[in-house]
């Protein structure tokens, strides 16, 4: 038997080792081989950040959303322009320090 370890580092950090088992054989590509394969993914911390980040069911306040709407619905809902308009100025500041 022919054991091949490979790493493979993706381009958002992603280390991937697969850790293959082969019969050795004339290894010819119309012969079927059987093959016993595991694989072993190692996460960046910041892909494990960026996947509590995703995993977090509490992205959406859905009864924030459904108020909304029952207000839009009802004619209720108004839009305050100048809270907008503080909103943006804010962002804008933020993006130009």
């Amino acid at each position: 038997m022919k054991i091949t370890n490979t790493t493979v580092t993706t381009p958002a950090g992603v280390v991937v080792r697969t850790d293959v088992t082969r019969p050795q054989g004339s290894g010819s590509s119309g012969s079927a081989v059987s093959a016993t394969s595991s694989s072993q993914v190692d996460l960046s911390p910041a892909s494990q950040q960026l996947l509590a980040l995703q995993n977090d069911d509490h992205d959406i306040d859905t009864n924030r959303v459904q108020t909304i709407r029952d207000a839009i619905a009802s004619g209720q809902y108004t839009v305050d322009p100048s809270r907008i308009t503080d909103g943006l100025i804010a962002s804008i500041q933020e993006l130009l320090k």
